[in-house]
């Protein structure tokens, strides 16, 4: 591991963090299943997701009867923090724990708030799915793994958000569903797209139909792919051809496992300008999905520096 002042894309292997990163992956689950509980469903359940702060991961706002409240893992500090709009405040510090002690913590911490948290128990998309309160097994938590994490989410969401900004169609936040783990974004076409098959393992063949209701090209970043995480992108439907559409920056692929373009994080973090080869791949694997699945392109996308003179994209072909 890289100290955290050392780069501004900071190295993290993969296999230094995994204990780590599966006991946060279900500390994840809880906080944003509490989330989904109170906030009212958007398109593609984008209500569930936390969002990358500047001092690691939050839900946002929860509306909460009359008021509400915030939960936010703070990775620099390591703690939890719950605020709550009638001005309570309360928490605890982040260490190694049991998924089941931190999941007593937290609701013991909502219920000091006035706080209910009728939540599904149980984790989604993993196997085997271990029911939060019998959780003994993710017990890890590595603090400055936590933090070169979030330090990597930091870079991935600031480029990401750049390139977000060049569609006036339908897209999503930048934010990270706790599901998979992954923090993304995704573009719609305006179109209807065929029912999802689904297959997500301990997770409802319908959630799916509902997340890929609408054609799409989603990219985004996840622990996991190469050996420091990587980036990736799909489409769904995945138009002809999409497999073998040329995109960059070089060290991108087409995995065949994971049907999706991937870029390894090492790959930017390693470059000369890490900023450039992220969006380089945000952008062609986008164009592959709009290109070969006749997007009205003209219509959905647009130039964010038009109003400003003296900036330019950080990324373009020319």
């Amino acid at each position: 591991m890289t100290a955290p002042a050392a780069t501004n894309w900071p190295s993290l292997r993969v296999s230094d963090w995994t204990a780590t990163r599966d006991t946060l992956h279900m500390w994840t689950q809880i906080v944003g299943k509490i989330r989904m509980a109170h906030a009212p469903l958007v398109n593609h359940w984008w209500q569930v997701t936390l969002y990358v702060s500047p001092r690691g991961l939050t839900t946002s706002t929860i509306p909460y009867r009359s008021g509400a409240f915030e939960i936010e893992f703070d990775f620099v500090g390591h703690r939890l923090e719950v605020r709550s709009s009638d001005g309570g405040v309360r928490g605890f510090p982040l260490r190694p724990m049991a998924v089941a002690e931190f999941y007593a913590q937290v609701l013991h911490t909502l219920d000091e708030l006035g706080i209910e948290a009728p939540i599904h128990p149980h984790p989604n998309e993993v196997e085997p799915a271990i029911p939060f309160a019998e959780d003994h097994d993710h017990a890890s938590y590595d603090g400055e793994a936590a933090t070169l994490f979030w330090r990597q989410l930091l870079q991935a969401n600031r480029v990401m958000g750049e390139f977000r900004s060049h569609f006036v169609g339908k897209v999503s936040p930048v934010h990270f569903f706790w599901g998979a783990m992954d923090l993304a974004c995704t573009r719609f076409s305006g179109r209807q797209a065929p029912p999802h098959p689904g297959g997500a393992p301990n997770c409802g063949d319908w959630v799916m139909v509902e997340g890929y209701s609408r054609e799409l090209s989603s990219c985004g970043f996840w622990p996991g792919g190469g050996e420091e995480g990587a980036f990736y992108a799909y489409a769904y439907p995945e138009p002809q051809g999409f497999a073998d559409h040329p995109v960059g920056p070089e060290g991108a692929y087409f995995s065949s496992e994971f049907k999706q373009f991937l870029l390894p994080y090492e790959a930017v973090r390693s470059a000369p300008d890490p900023d450039r080869a992220l969006a380089e791949f945000l952008h062609t694997t986008y164009e592959a999905a709009a290109v070969l699945g006749k997007w009205d392109r003209a219509a959905l996308e647009d130039d964010p520096m038009r109003w400003d003179g003296t900036s330019t994209p950080r990324w373009s072909p020319k």
